[in-house]
């Protein structure tokens, strides 16, 4: 996730839509070692979507003076349904008989959500706020996926606050499980 100087917030998430896009296109079709691009697949989303909660939903609930609180909460169910889809993913594993059906509607679901966070939410973000404050919502959620767990962790919570409060220690866990599996791929021994 690359920092480009003047990069609005909405810009920054479409180009992340673009990266989630791609990787569940590759998934599918089978473009690569499916456990790598899943690995990959499911950092961006844990990443993404806790950032889209830190810092984005909660200025969009409040933009039209607090009318986007219903299209907010529509997208934090979505989300909420997503992380529990991506857990139970992850425990199935690529190799799983059942893991491409279910990743089928997994996929499915994601890009329906992306289409309506652009259409919605991202829409109303540039119609309320200047430019200015949309590049440091930018800088905002860079900051809060540098914190964020890398997996997605469903009983912690949709919101703002969940995430301030067990997003560190859940990151700093997924982190090091990280490292670790990281460090044993390249020695050889994949786990």
């Amino acid at each position: 996730m690359d920092q480009q100087p003047g990069q609005d917030v909405v810009d920054l998430l479409l180009d992340q839509h673009h990266q989630i896009e791609t990787l569940l296109e590759q998934i599918r079709t089978g473009q690569g070692r499916k456990d790598e691009l899943f690995t990959d697949l499911v950092r961006l989303l844990a990443i993404h979507e806790a950032a889209e909660e830190e810092v984005v939903h909660p200025i969009a609930k409040r933009a039209e003076n607090g009318d986007g609180e219903g299209m907010v909460e529509a997208r934090l169910e979505e989300e909420s349904e997503a992380k529990h889809a991506l857990a139970e993913l992850y425990k199935l594993g690529v190799e799983s008989p059942e893991f491409d059906v279910k990743f089928a509607e997994f996929a499915a679901a994601v890009a329906d959500h992306a289409e309506r966070e652009e259409a919605e939410e991202f829409t109303l973000l540039r119609k309320q706020l200047t430019t200015t404050q949309l590049e440091r919502m930018a800088t905002s959620v860079r900051a809060a996926e540098a914190v964020a767990p890398t997996r997605p962790h469903p009983s912690a919570g949709e919101s703002a606050v969940a995430n301030l409060l067990a997003g560190p220690p859940l990151a700093v866990f997924d982190r090091v499980r990280d490292a670790v599996r990281d460090m044993r791929r390249k020695s050889g021994h994949d786990s």
